[in-house]
């Protein structure tokens, strides 16, 4: 690792005046990320400035139409929230699909969305489910917030507070994971509200994204049968060693096929 100045804020205030005052440091969330890119020194900040000490960023809050989930919570916390798994149990299956037990109680959801991977699962059930990203500055609404491979709407020194997800009439999740890393070669998301079906797809291309023609005909019958015939064009998606793009434009309608059926059973 390059040398750099460890912080470990003891306020949200605080640490977004760290991040003011030294204009290279990052942010150590669950350091699932960050933690190797430093160890391979593929990242030198100046500084880290470590969330682990701000108790009111963790926590899940669920009332009568949405869960709210505070930033620095685990996705092990959120995999095993019995109000979750009540409300929104498609939510804690996807969180309990993130990596392994290690993993699980280390990573954040926080730091996963800032991180925007492309194969990440939040992403997914953010976009799926018209979720709302609250910072220290502002709301950002999911659709708004990835805005490409690794990148996001996030300004300089802006710091996720915490994730709003509305609670679907039925939502499911289903994705085809990398069989080392568990990280989504595709993932697919899928809910059903009163306002009509949103459909978000992670790990095909390089940031998470809808599939409008899947949605209207799922908006006239909520059924696997009802997306056969469409095909996702494979022009703009991920070709890597685990995957070419034409077998993850397959992998798309499979998943999403998949992602319904789960909601119907839930």
């Amino acid at each position: 690792m390059y040398a750099f100045d460890y912080h470990k804020p003891h306020s949200l205030a605080e640490a977004a005046a760290l991040l003011e005052a030294h204009p290279e440091a990052r942010l150590l969330a669950g350091g699932m990320t960050l933690i190797p890119t430093l160890k391979q020194r593929l990242a030198s900040p100046t500084d880290l400035v470590d969330l682990g000490g701000l108790a009111d960023l963790v926590g899940i809050v669920v009332d009568a139409g949405e869960i709210t989930i505070g930033a620095m919570t685990t996705h092990a916390a959120v995999a095993h929230s019995k109000e979750i798994k009540a409300r929104l149990p498609a939510l804690a299956a996807l969180a309990e699909g993130i990596g392994d037990p290690q993993v699980r109680h280390r990573g954040t959801i926080g730091g996963s969305i800032s991180n925007a991977d492309p194969a990440a699962d939040y992403p997914a059930a953010l976009v799926g489910l018209g979720a709302t990203v609250i910072t220290d500055r502002r709301e950002i609404a999911a659709d708004d917030f990835f805005t490409g491979m690794f990148e996001t709407a996030l300004a300089p020194g802006e710091i996720v507070r915490q994730v709003r997800f509305p609670i679907p009439l039925a939502a499911g999740y289903a994705k085809f994971p990398n069989p080392a890393s568990r990280y989504a070669v595709v993932g697919a998301f899928v809910a059903r509200t009163a306002a009509g079906v949103r459909v978000a797809v992670t790990g095909a291309g390089p940031s998470v994204f809808r599939l409008p023609e899947m949605e209207a005909a799922l908006a006239s019958s909520f059924a696997p049968q009802a997306i056969a015939g469409i095909d996702v064009p494979e022009d703009d998606l991920n070709r890597d060693p685990h995957a070419t793009a034409a077998y993850r434009a397959h992998l798309v309608g499979v998943m999403t096929a998949r992602a319904v059926t789960t909601a119907l059973e839930s």
